[in-house]
């Protein structure tokens, strides 16, 4: 009883926000947020499944833009992995220094299929968007409210084919 109490007391130690980022909700939020992406993008997600870590003991800090050279801003590593539906691989990974209620995900963030990249992102989803629907609620079918929209920042690299 004691082990299984102290194993419970450490998984929710784990989803703890470290200095502002809960690991847990970076990924849950990159993983809806980067599937509506990718489809946005023409890309047929059959799953994709996410992690975000932070380095412990202020490891994965980087600098603010608030101009001073003493702030730090603590960013997670994000890395996604997945299949499309005809069984190509899919991966999201990336930097995120900020995570707003479900709704976005900001950072440096990139999307590969099938080995080529589909987009570059600084914010997936839509920081501005009403809040979501809590777990369990009434997230689909019925009622005539509208639901947001992913919003990407994208930077495409195209190759030429060739001379």
């Amino acid at each position: 009883m004691i082990c299984l109490a102290g194993a419970v007391v450490a998984g929710l130690a784990a989803c703890d926000p470290v200095d502002g980022l809960n690991t847990a909700s970076i990924a849950v939020t990159t993983d809806r947020t980067g599937t509506r992406a990718l489809e946005h993008e023409g890309i047929d997600v059959q799953w994709l499944s996410c992690t975000a870590r932070t380095g412990g003991g202020g490891g994965a800090a980087s600098a603010a833009r608030s101009g001073s050279p003493t702030a730090t801003r603590r960013v997670a590593d994000v890395d996604c992995h997945g299949r499309t539906k005809d069984g190509k691989d899919i991966s999201l990974s990336g930097k995120v220094d900020r995570e707003v209620e479900g709704r976005c995900v900001r950072g440096d963030m990139t999307a590969r299929a099938d080995g080529r990249t589909v987009f570059r992102a600084t914010m997936l989803g839509n920081c501005d968007a009403a809040p979501s629907t809590p777990a369990g609620g009434n997230g689909g079918g019925g009622g005539g409210g509208s639901r947001p929209t992913a919003t990407v920042t994208v930077t495409v690299t195209a190759y030429p084919q060739g001379k």
